[in-house]
């Protein structure tokens, strides 16, 4: 075994073991809190986990398998079963993806009609369509025999033997509309979204940095201790959303993007992807489902403390500490119930 093979096969390993942990603990979370599935973007959170604790189960391990072994993991009719798996799985996740950010959207721009018009018969619907999206893929893969173990990835996933040259056409045609269809579609929506809850958090933050401004003038003998930590809160302000929002679209990128150009250029007869370009590529849009988590959820205030009394109730603690949970500033509280909406 070479050092890139056992570095990969590490990297799947650590990958699998923490999607299962973080996804298995935001469902935790639901089972254990009213008030978290009393929230409609909860159903997108829900699909989101269930399609990531899948891809866990399913695909890491074939994927493990073909690393070691380099070759067809469990013979045919599972490769292809593991294939449809991947392509309705990663495209729910994308999809679910994008319907939190079209969720924040409306939340953040439309605050006053965010309950009529983000129902839970409107959320349904939208995981009813991501499952039809997805399955229209998986499907049309399905039937056109598209799905197979492929050497440049060593799992089973979207392929055309070297046999079926007649279907090169075809083939191409379905593979560009499939990550056009959720790669970029997604993107897309995702850029949208949360640019337009990036513009309307900064023009909030602007008024309350007037405000404060004010304030400040206003207040003659404040200390200057006071002052200092006003503006260093207005600064953080500033800030926050442009991260939060940088993690969310960046994540995406970082982890999709290269699997779908080396998808894409593979079509080239011309190119070449080498094996553990490919298997990388993989391992990083893999490496999404372990990250969703704690962009979506386990960062967030609110399943933190769900999370952290379930651990203490499981060690037999029957009252834990808040403090640490304590806003930092009155002033920061009132941007905090905002902001939060964005996260």
């Amino acid at each position: 075994m070479s050092i890139p093979e056992f570095l990969l096969e590490v990297s799947i390993v650590v990958i699998a073991v923490v999607s299962l942990v973080t996804n298995l603990s935001v469902l935790l979370c639901f089972t254990q809190s009213a008030d978290l599935r009393s929230h409609v973007p909860g159903l997108f959170i829900l699909n989101l986990c269930f399609s990531n604790i899948l891809l866990a189960i399913i695909n890491m391990p074939s994927t493990f398998l073909g690393v070691a072994q380099s070759t067809k993991p469990f013979g045919h009719l599972f490769c292809q079963a593991a294939s449809f798996a991947e392509t309705f799985l990663t495209t729910n996740a994308m999809l679910s993806m994008a319907a939190l950010g079209m969720d924040r959207w409306i939340a953040v721009v439309f605050p006053l009609s965010y309950s009529s018009k983000m129902r839970y018969r409107d959320a349904l619907l939208i995981v009813a369509y991501s499952w039809l999206h997805s399955l229209t893929f998986s499907v049309t893969q399905l039937l056109m025999d598209w799905g197979g173990y492929s050497h440049t990835y060593a799992s089973c996933t979207v392929h055309l033997d070297g046999e079926e040259r007649s279907q090169v056409a075809a083939y191409a045609t379905f593979t560009v509309l499939f990550h056009l269809g959720s790669f970029a579609l997604c993107l897309f929506v995702l850029c949208f979204a949360y640019l337009k809850v990036l513009r309307v958090a900064r023009s909030h933050c602007k008024r309350i940095d007037v405000i404060t401004v004010q304030t400040l003038l206003l207040l003659v003998d404040i200390q200057p201790s006071v002052k200092d930590r006003c503006l260093a809160q207005q600064k953080k302000r500033r800030q926050r959303a442009t991260k939060k929002i940088c993690i969310f679209i960046g994540s995406f990128i970082l982890c999709f993007s290269p699997y779908v150009i080396t998808r894409l250029l593979e079509l080239l007869p011309s190119i070449h992807i080498p094996r553990y370009v490919g298997i990388a590529t993989k391992c990083l849009s893999y490496a999404k489902s372990s990250t969703d988590p704690f962009v979506y959820c386990l960062l967030r205030l609110q399943y933190r403390k769900v999370l952290v009394s379930v651990i203490n109730r499981l060690l037999g603690k029957a009252h834990y500490s808040l403090s640490a949970y304590s806003t930092s500033s009155m002033l920061d509280t009132t941007d905090d119930k905002y902001i939060t909406r964005i996260t």
